[in-house]
């Protein structure tokens, strides 16, 4: 099936990651195709009226002042890929580097950027052919755009730098070659509109985002079997009280959590403590067999991970706006008949968005570490031996060497959340003296999304021995088809062993499965 790409469509975070992870062929329907025409017209006549117009006929960056003539239009475009194409560092895999190519050309089909239309074309051959251009991920400021990003796939498309394509890397002329598809031939504002933009952050940003979402969907599910794990209460995620406090991300989790648990034979119904305390109860003050509320990381499950929901949401929206917006400089309105000199190509939203994003991520980070030390406590998991050691204990460690990985990722990430946002730093003479850093920040999540799971996976595993050590029987019909897939993964632990290709194959269960609704369906 094609993707067609629509005159005022509003392509979805979805619908990017599906097109970019499937391969799915790409056109430009014939609306599109006319708006870009005439966004190309308009400059075109622009240009016969001698009007000055920035990265047409003028130079770029720190030489904004020096006057550059049309007939050198193409040296110009070629010098300025070649110029800014300075990022260093390991290449994006395929898939980002595809949704960061799709991010681009959903944003030139605005037909607001006076591209050439047959170099537009080219950009979609060249995704649809499976090439691939080497993204060097790191160097790129995130304010003219994504420029170096950006700039190693427009130099491609000229048939310059580097690509894979059938699984090898060679010179981009060669790709292109092998694939049948002629290199542009840039001409003013080409090589501009194709660079100036904020869509490698977009592109990096939405493929870390959409596995956040996975992550933390499965972690309700999680969440719900870490309750049962340590016989944790129910009546805290009861839907009436939660009510009084009108957060819809606390609602969701609550009622998640509530409904799912609703048949759990190991989580504890508040009812029978409080039964069981008041025939403890006497004339004077002693301690209690139990105690009447759990600690913050069961009780307050909703309140916290609640504000992840809601902000993952909000940071959705944002991509979203970005993704499907004329992002670059300058703007060429047909409709106008006018050329706007503006800063759409800066990407502080997507920076702090990726900011926020870290600061969600580590939340579920710092929750997940709480709920794998109350596991391996004895004095804080309601009846589990020590360091969900039943066999051998002594002889046996357990579970005691995975807190020393979560312990020191929870830490890590959390140096991790300090804002790229407010980086700032001048470049280029001035002219660029306030910039967004959104690429690194949208890497930086990536990062620490990983670590997150790392973390979460290891909670899921401490979950699982505990309701095996309880009686996985009695688990809820929401928790058990994730226990079945995860005890598919990794076994009961009678023996120590070595729990670091499990904990691998865990989270990137956790990332890349299914959600938990349609994993419970599913069952």
């Amino acid at each position: 099936m094609t993707f067609v790409i629509e005159l005022d469509m509003n392509v979805t975070l979805d619908q990017l990651e599906d097109a970019a992870r499937q391969r799915t062929p790409v056109e430009l329907s014939a609306p599109v195709r006319s708006r870009v025409r005439a966004s190309r017209e308009v400059l075109e006549k622009f240009v016969q009226d001698e009007r000055v117009i920035y990265g047409v006929n003028t130079s770029m960056g720190g030489f904004v002042d020096h006057l550059v003539p049309v007939s050198q239009a193409r040296q110009l475009q070629e010098n300025l890929i070649n110029a800014v194409a300075t990022n260093v560092g390991a290449y994006l895999d395929d898939t980002t580097a595809r949704t960061i190519m799709l991010s681009r050309i959903v944003s030139l089909a605005r037909g607001n950027s006076a591209i050439t239309p047959a170099n537009l074309d080219k950009l979609v051959a060249v995704l649809n052919a499976g090439i691939v251009p080497c993204i060097p991920e790191k160097g790129s400021l995130g304010t003219s755009g994504d420029l170096g990003p950006l700039a190693a796939i427009a130099l491609v498309c000229a048939g310059q730098w580097k690509a894979r394509y059938n699984g090898q890397i060679m010179p981009g002329r060669h790709a292109l070659s092998e694939a049948g598809v002629e290199p542009m031939e840039l001409s003013y504002k080409d090589g501009l509109a194709l660079i100036n933009g904020t869509s490698g952050m977009v592109g990096l940003g939405t493929m870390v985002l959409q596995a956040a979402r996975r992550l933390v969907d499965r972690y309700l599910q999680v969440s719900a079997l870490s309750v049962e794990g340590l016989a944790g209460m129910t009546k805290p995620f009861d839907p009436r009280v939660h009510g009084v406090k009108p957060h819809r991300g606390q609602r969701q989790v609550a009622s998640r959590l509530w409904e799912g648990l609703a048949d759990s034979h190991l989580a504890v119904n508040e009812l029978d403590t409080e039964q069981t305390l008041a025939e403890e109860m006497g004339t004077v003050a002693k301690a209690g067999s139990l105690a009447i509320e759990d600690a913050y990381s069961i009780r307050c499950t909703p309140q916290i991970l609640g504000p992840v929901v809601d902000v993952l949401d909000r940071i959705g929206a944002t991509l979203q706006d970005e993704l499907n917006s004329s992002n670059d400089n300058p703007i060429v309105l047909p409709e106008e008949a006018e050329v706007f000199h503006n800063g759409h190509f800066h990407g502080q939203y997507v920076a702090m968005a990726m900011d926020h994003l870290n600061m969600a991520l580590a939340t579920v980070t710092n929750l997940a570490n709480r709920r794998v030390d109350r596991f391996l406590d004895k004095s804080n998991s309601n009846g589990l031996p020590a360091f969900l050691c039943r066999e051998d204990p002594g002889l046996r460690l357990g579970l005691m060497g995975g807190q020393f990985m979560t312990a020191s990722i929870t830490a890590e990430t959390r140096t991790l959340t300090v804002p790229m946002s407010v980086q700032s730093l001048t470049s280029t003479a001035d002219f660029q003296d306030i910039v967004s850093f959104g690429f690194v920040a949208a890497r930086r999540a990536r990062e620490v999304l990983t670590n997150a799971a790392y973390v979460v996976a290891f909670e899921l595993l401490c979950a699982c021995q505990a309701v095996d050590i309880r009686g996985a029987d009695k688990l809820s019909s929401f928790t058990r088809p994730l226990y079945e897939r995860t005890r598919a993964i990794v076994p009961f632990f009678d023996r120590d062993e070595t729990i670091t290709d499990y904990v691998e194959k865990l989270a990137a269960d956790l990332i890349a499965g299914e959600s938990a609704d349609a994993a419970v369906a599913a069952h």
